[in-house]
């Protein structure tokens, strides 16, 4: 099937041309022509297959009859509101409006936090017929007063399942309620659940259940392996991983901000171009952080579940996962970022005898087991099921410390130290600097010894004798005097 025979607009057709693509996705072909023909939709499928462009081009379409010219304001009121779980996100939809509706007089704007809002009251004072926006910039800008929803005829969803991870849900419920009860509303999800359901039943009429692939499946050009490693070897085997196999254009997935900014300083002293992103970065540096990784100035992005939810690379070749997530779903989003558009991917994951309860039920969610592997040089804790307790810490007082006979299990910090001396190359010998002189040899020499008790060698009564000398006799004034009770004369 064709783009032609789905009924799209030839400014459309021409926008999509304009991007090299000839044939709709699996999606494309099912959403595109409900959408047109009015109906909600609850759709469902595995990320980088196009979804996107399955709900921008029909709302495209609907929305061309409002298509004008004119500078006035009035005559671009917001028509349509995309909803999107984070910041990335909303760019990689707002893109891909501005793309495919070129050659159609239709505004769009995209809003959202960490940056100044001034700019974008200024674009909506313009007029926006579509508005892309995070749920928190968006009721900003509701309580500023510099949005309406009166002509709203579209609500879209994207990555539904994000937004109750996020705990969206009471914001998406209180913009529900300001928009009009007559429109047509899209729900989008790369994965299921019963809470996605019952959010569709409350802003969805009679949907249409759109599940190109199996729930939370995963593609099958992507090659999945783990290699199992100590907890304290792993940032070692990365390296390693990333040297020996010449990988470029690496995307890395940590579980916190923190870890996230450690893991990326500790590549760049190992001198390998890296740089991170999460959700303490201002929105200037997450912005050039993600244009150097697509333009190859650094090959490793190290970023969380929540930054790299958005994250839309073209022929992303390699996904590792650093640390595994402790929902099973999400590692269905992790590596959902290569093997986008049918081409090939690599999916890695260190696990540590820990973490294996995670890789349980991470394959339990996929139906199929993941190869293991160990590397040369990287045995110890290679299996996940005999060392499975090295990570536990040990109960009672005195946890992580060692006992005094040095039979002791020495604590992760201790072990990841170790593990650093042991696989650091020793640094050459500094040259001697002059050693400065004994401080003891600037002090005055003692006219005491210091090894006996101190003795005066003042005489207690004349020491006495001669301060009362020194010191003149003081004129003591009455206690009447002091309170005031007697005038001066």
């Amino acid at each position: 099937m064709k783009f032609e025979d789905l009924g799209l607009l030839p400014e459309l057709l021409h926008a999509v041309a304009d991007n090299g693509y000839t044939e709709p996705t699996p999606i494309q072909v099912q959403a595109i022509p409900i959408i047109l023909a009015g109906k909600d939709i609850l759709g469902g499928a595995q990320t980088g297959t196009g979804k996107t462009a399955g709900f921008t081009l029909p709302m495209l379409q609907r929305l061309s009859r409002h298509a004008s010219t004119s500078s006035s304001p009035a005559r671009h009121p917001v028509r349509a509101l995309i909803l999107a779980p984070t910041r990335e996100l909303a760019m990689q939809v707002y893109e891909s409006v501005k793309t495919y509706s070129k050659y159609l007089s239709l505004r769009s704007t995209c809003l959202y936090g960490g940056v100044d809002i001034k700019p974008q009251i200024a674009e909506l004072k313009e007029g926006r017929e579509i508005v892309v926006a995070t749920p928190g910039r968006l009721l900003d800008h509701v309580q500023q007063k510099t949005v309406t929803f009166n002509f709203v005829e579209f609500l879209i969803l994207d990555e539904a399942d994000r937004m109750l991870d996020m705990g969206f849900i009471p914001d998406i419920k209180r913009i529900l309620a300001l928009l009009p009860k007559e429109r047509q509303s899209l729900l989008f999800s790369a994965t299921f659940s019963e809470e996605i359901r019952k959010l569709a039943d409350s802003m969805l009429k009679a949907p249409q259940l759109i599940e190109v692939a199996k729930r939370n499946a995963v593609g099958d050009n992507i090659t999945h392996r783990v290699y199992a490693v100590a907890q304290e070897d792993k940032r070692h085997l990365l390296v390693h991983l990333l040297r020996e196999q010449q990988l470029r254009q690496v995307l890395i997935f940590v579980g916190t901000k923190f870890g996230a900014s450690r893991l990326a300083h500790y590549l760049q002293r190992q001198g390998i171009e890296a740089d991170a992103i999460h959700g303490d970065k201002t929105q200037q540096q997450r912005t050039e952080a993600l244009e150097a990784f697509k333009a190859g100035r650094i090959k490793v992005l190290v970023g969380t579940d929540v930054a790299g939810r958005g994250l839309d690379i073209d022929d992303l070749p390699h996904v590792i996962n650093y640390e595994l997530p402790h929902v099973a779903e999400d590692y269905v989003h992790r590596i959902g970022r290569t093997g986008r558009a049918g081409k090939s991917g690599d999916a890695t994951s260190l696990v540590c005898p820990g973490e294996r309860q995670h890789l349980a039920d991470i394959e339990k969610l996929i139906k199929f087991k993941i190869d293991q592997v160990t590397a040369p040089g990287f045995e110890r804790g290679s299996d996940l099921g005999l060392n499975a307790d090295a990570d536990k810490p040990q109960r009672g007082r005195g946890r992580g410390r060692e006992r005094e006979d040095g039979g002791g299990r020495e604590s992760r910090e201790e072990r990841s130290r170790k593990a650093d001396r042991e696989r650091t190359p020793p640094r050459p010998e500094r040259s001697e600097r002059p050693r400065l002189p004994s401080p003891v040899a600037h002090l005055p020499k003692l006219d005491f010894d210091p090894n006996k008790p101190y003795e005066s060698r003042v005489v207690a009564g004349s020491e006495r004798q001669a301060a009362e000398k020194e010191s003149p006799p003081r004129n003591l004034k009455p206690v009447a005097a002091l309170l005031g009770g007697i005038g001066k004369k």
